[in-house]
């Protein structure tokens, strides 16, 4: 990630945000402290260095699921992980066969405890057999710092960035954190890194992958580098690709076609797994996902990579033989409009119910540990419920809007479904979705009962409308929409938080660090009310147009370069330091524009 701290502070004045006097800083700067977890991170108030805080969720989620990791590794080395806040539950086992009085008192100076008591690892200490860690774009340290603060069982975590800015910042916080005994700071390309860490020995159990958009460059790299049976976890931030809005850049990067649909979230998440297995299988490796999240503007994966060279070829087919088709018509046969292809995608289950079941009870009993454990255990509680060999799923708008009706109750939906026979649940992708083994011709003669309790206007429709053609077939189904008490989700009834509300104004991707920081803070608000209705047309009216255009600093005369004086279109007064951070004029025509309303006239920053 971008960033660039000035230089190593002296810790103490780390608190206020102030500097020693030896070191210079640009006027108005400023550093800001936050505690997120056990750690506590210092980072420029600009956007030299990327921070988002509504990815808190993703990295206690983090947290909780390589803790758990932690513990099944090192238990098969018999090694007991101690996370805080977790009661200590010991097991004694007692052999029966023994004679009471052989038990009765111990011999003198007889070392009980040392032999019998499994080994511990505790957070904070380097556990000599326990795992090695790469955070490949660390930014500020933030997760590396609570990896070594939360985690225990490890012995080393490398917090990587190709930024020496964002390195030197890194530093300063490991030795803010007291955590330089276990975090080791590099400065590196990610890739590069990763690929001199292919040999067997000197590879990672974890690797973390959170980058500024596509993780795609870095896979290959990732599932070389990673221990036979470590864990790989990866972030995409790209959705608007993965989601379907541009099919061509989603194949270049992750080797499909993604669709633009009602399901485009959960595709998304197939789309990656896909992509990160075909790039395993080049090495006679596969992966095995552990959970898998589409939340908020990303999806996350956790996954372990395996080698072996029979599953490597499963990863194709089951039977290897050339491939038939294609198994449907041109048209659907429902609604008569054309099939649109996409993949291909991951078809296997996207979790391990297990593995979830165990981090979702380790939240459950620590509810103290992360500041966001509510909205775990209700997304974990959702994953639990979903049917994991059903693929995508439809929303009930969808449904309802297709045929131009009246939208059911989930529970009226799937009470239908359950009265049928076929199995429904939720998906935590999308809180209104309808994940069902119900072929689409069932599906569709549900709906067609539904409608005839609340029938729609058949003469607006067209005759070559979807919702004519589904809607002129009779039901062979006869459905039941009595609600059923097996049709409300456990998650549902106990009003856990599934589904995350806005966490605050205008959340969601940040912008990219940059050198400088002129995107972050108060500037960004000013920057969106600069731009705001920039691709409407100009005012007509050349005595309003002329005042809009004032209100845009000139470039060239910021830059000294401007001969226009007076004449020019653009403001020449001095611009306040917000908005000389953010305004984004544009360059003095070569002559003053005397009619700034004719075509041909310059427009002003942005303006198409």
């Amino acid at each position: 990630m971008e960033g660039q701290p000035q230089g190593p502070p002296n810790p103490a004045a780390m608190e206020n945000g102030t500097e020693p006097n030896r070191e210079e800083r640009p006027p108005g700067f400023q550093e800001t402290t936050i505690t997120e977890g056990a750690a506590k991170i210092v980072f420029p108030s600009a956007n030299e260095v990327f921070y988002n805080p509504v990815q808190e969720f993703n990295r206690d989620l983090t947290c909780a699921v390589i803790t758990e990791f932690a513990r099944i590794q090192l238990a098969a080395k018999g090694i007991q992980i101690k996370v805080p806040g977790e009661k200590d539950v010991q097991k004694v086992v007692v052999d029966l066969s023994e004679p009471k009085e052989d038990k009765a008192e111990p011999k003198e100076g007889a070392n009980l405890a040392l032999e019998d008591q499994p080994r511990t690892a505790a957070v904070g200490e380097i556990c000599e057999e326990g795992l090695r860690v790469l955070e490949g774009l660390a930014a500020s340290g933030l997760r590396s710092i609570r990896f070594a603060r939360e985690v225990p069982g490890l012995r080393s975590v490398v917090a990587n960035d190709a930024s020496a800015r964002a390195v030197a910042l890194i530093r300063r916080n490991v030795q803010l954190n007291e955590v330089a005994h276990l975090v080791q700071p590099s400065q590196a390309d990610a890739r590069m890194l990763m690929y001199q860490h292919q040999k067997a020995s000197e590879r990672f159990d974890v690797i973390d992958l959170d980058p500024y958009g596509s993780p795609a460059s870095f896979l290959d790299a990732a599932v070389q580098a990673v221990s036979e049976g470590g864990l790989l976890c990866v972030t995409c931030t790209d959705m608007a690709v993965l989601a379907g809005n541009s099919g061509e850049t989603c194949y270049s990067k992750y080797g499909a076609m993604a669709l633009k649909s009602r399901a485009c979230h959960e595709m998304a998440l197939r789309t990656v797994l896909h992509s990160l297995d075909l790039r395993a299988n080049c090495y006679q490796r596969f992966v095995v996902p552990l959970l898998s999240i589409s939340a908020d503007f990303y999806v996350r994966v956790f996954v372990r990579v395996f080698t072996g060279q029979a599953k490597v070829k499963a990863s194709a087919r089951l039977k290897f033989s050339a491939a038939c088709g294609p198994p449907v018509a041109p048209e659907c046969e429902h609604c008569g409009q054309r099939h649109q292809l996409g993949g291909p995608m991951w078809a296997e289950p996207l979790h391990d119910l297990e593995f979830v079941g165990r981090v979702l009870e380790a939240v459950s009993a620590n509810p103290g540990r992360f500041h966001t454990a509510e909205r775990i255990r209700g997304v974990l509680s959702v994953i639990t419920e979903e049917l994991p060999d059903v693929p995508l799923y439809y929303t009930l708008d969808q449904l309802s809007s297709t045929i131009h009706c009246n939208t059911p109750s989930l529970l009226q939906l799937r009470s239908a479904l359950l009265h049928a026979g076929f199995r429904v649940s939720l998906s935590h992708a999308c809180k209104n979705a309808v994940k069902t083994d119900a072929p689409s011709s069932a599906l569709w003669d549900i709906m067609r009962c539904w409608e005839k309790e609340y029938p729609v206007k058949r003469e607006r429709l067209s005759e070559s409308s979807p919702a004519f053609r589904i809607l002129r077939v009779e039901p062979r189904l006869q459905a039941n929409f009595t609600v059923r008490d097996d049709a409300n989700p456990s998650s549902r009834q106990r009003g856990l938080k599934r589904f995350q509300a806005n966490p605050e104004a205008n959340w969601g991707p940040r912008p990219r660090a940059r050198p400088g920081g002129k995107a972050a803070g108060e500037t960004v608000e000013e920057r969106r009310r600069l731009l705001q209705n920039k691709r409407k047309e100009p005012v007509e009216d050349p005595a309003e147009r002329a005042a809009w255009l004032k209100t845009f600093p000139c470039k060239r005369f910021k830059e000294g370069t401007c001969q226009q004086g007076d004449q020019c279109c653009y403001s020449h007064s001095a611009p306040s330091p917000k908005a000389t951070a953010e305004a984004t004029p544009t360059d003095c025509p070569e002559a003053p524009s005397q009619n700034p309303a004719e075509p041909g006239a310059a427009t002003g920053p942005g303006i198409e």
